[in-house]
């Protein structure tokens, strides 16, 4: 890490200054801007509104690029999903992630480090947002909150994937580079309550509108909602009921009848969308996962998923695609459907949707005795999947069902299953028998061996590596 904040401190004047040269262009020309050759005073991008909206934009661009929820072959949905049981693997031998699918991951692996390393850019990028946000003189208050709001959103969900991959990590909130250089980690409990408050600072700061017309940017319903799933993982059932709740009853977000839709630019199901990077792109999960031909260019979705889905239900139909030569058949994740630039953008990439929250709920109210209040959560999520209503009597049953349905609704979705098995401890139950290089210190990734060595206060490594 030190390295890389390092070398982070040298190049930052740079990614800020190319948003002040393009201060009359478009949000999204801030985002897919080269490196400039030349550097202005980073000030100048806090000191105009549109500069720096565009700085806080960019770091959805990092997401969705580079970072934990992109759809490449270095985001969670293909790494985690080949980690759990969601995906086989079909690419080519000793690449770093077939160490995912077979277990094999060690402390020096390439994408254990992209993970860590481009984690940590991000976070001082949004450290860097709020205190040239917080430090500018010309900028409304109002703005202000919106910039700051959507900043500490973003550096608390980077944050959570981290302390779920990781287990104790540092949890960094400046810019300083002495700091920062020998920081140590924190425990699991210290980086939750960490997380915590930065998303009741952000839902407190944001409003209840959408910045654009579209559900790209953070709002107080996305903090919330990212709240509900932090208060799940951490045990939390009253106020990860609370805050599902608050973000159901709003009548904008609504799941979409026709399963088909779910993942459409304009599905009012999404409560946080990535908007694709140029216009008539579509989703790098698309261009990831669907293929046309086999055997599969590198994952495809393990068979038992598909064959354990119930015979009615209509995500086997509308978010799994198939394809055979005849002797095997091959599925593959197709909630996106466009693979390939149309000329029209068609689908942006969904982070968060109503249908986990209703799950979030569900299973909150569950925790607490309401079997009958999360029985029709639950049934809500599998009325629209074509199934018929549960009913459960006892709080063993309704988690178990709990945990099929979401299995079955939120499968290559940035890991989903993955962390479900490891919070619920049944990691190894599901993939001891299938994964033969399982190992049960595998709860966790190693923490990259480059890292160790440039600051032992990250010290000690985590077991098993």
């Amino acid at each position: 890490m030190k390295t890389m904040i390092k070398k982070q401190n040298k190049t930052l004047g740079f990614f800020w200054a190319i948003i002040a040269i393009l201060v009359f262009g478009s949000c999204e020309d801030y985002l897919e801007a080269e490196d400039p050759v030349g550097q202005i005073n980073t000030q100048t991008v806090f000191t105009d509104e549109n500069t720096a909206t565009a700085a806080i934009s960019t770091l959805y661009g990092k997401l969705r690029d580079q970072v934990l929820l992109t759809g490449n072959s270095n985001g969670l949905g293909i790494l985690m999903g080949l980690y759990a049981d969601e995906l086989d693997y079909y690419g080519s031998p000793g690449e770093s992630a077939e160490q995912f699918y077979l277990h094999q991951v060690t402390a020096p692996n390439l994408m254990v480090k992209e993970v860590w390393d481009n984690s940590y850019h991000l976070i001082y990028l949004c450290n860097a947002a709020i205190e040239g946000v917080d430090n500018s003189e010309t900028l409304s208050q109002e703005v202000k909150a919106q910039l700051i709001g959507e900043a500490l959103f973003v550096r608390a969900m980077v944050h959570f994937y981290l302390v779920d991959l990781f287990g104790d990590i540092p949890y960094i909130t400046t810019t300083d580079y002495e700091q920062n250089a020998t920081v140590a980690r924190m425990g699991e409990q210290l980086v939750y309550e960490a997380i915590i408050s930065d998303l009741l600072n952000a839902k407190n700061l944001l409003g209840p509108d959408y910045p654009t017309g579209e559900r790209i940017r953070a709002n107080n319903y996305v903090a919330a909602a990212l709240l509900a799933r932090v208060y799940l993982h951490s045990g939390q059932w009253q106020k990860a009921e609370e805050e599902s709740t608050y973000v159901i009853n709003n009548p904008a977000f609504v799941m979409e009848t026709d399963l088909n839709r779910e993942f459409l630019k304009e599905s009012t199901s999404a409560i946080l969308q990535l908007k694709p990077k140029n216009e008539g792109d579509n989703t790098l999960e698309g261009a990831s996962f669907i293929f046309s031909s086999g055997p599969p260019p590198v994952p495809a979705l393990n068979n038992r998923l598909v064959e354990e889905m119930e015979e009615d239900d209509l995500r086997k139909e509308s978010w799994i695609g198939a394809v055979s030569d005849g002797a095997n058949t091959w599925y593959f994740p197709n909630k996106y459907k466009q693979n390939l630039d149309t000329g029209t953008t068609m689908e942006y990439s969904v982070v968060l949707r109503i249908a986990e929250l209703y799950l979030i709920r569900a299973e909150a109210r569950g925790m607490q005795g309401n079997l009958m209040g999360a029985a029709n959560d639950l049934n809500i999520v599998r009325t629209r999947a074509g199934l018929q209503n549960i009913s459960v009597t006892t709080p063993e049953e309704l988690l178990e069902a709990i945990i099929r349905e979401r299995r079955f609704e939120l499968f290559t979705e940035y890991g989903h299953r993955w962390f479900d098995l490891k919070r619920l401890g049944m990691a190894a139950d599901v993939l001891a028998d299938i994964k033969p290089g399982w190992q049960s210190t595998d709860i966790l990734l190693p923490i990259p061996e480059s890292e160790l060595l440039l600051n032992p206060n990250l010290e000690p490594q985590n077991p098993g590596y």
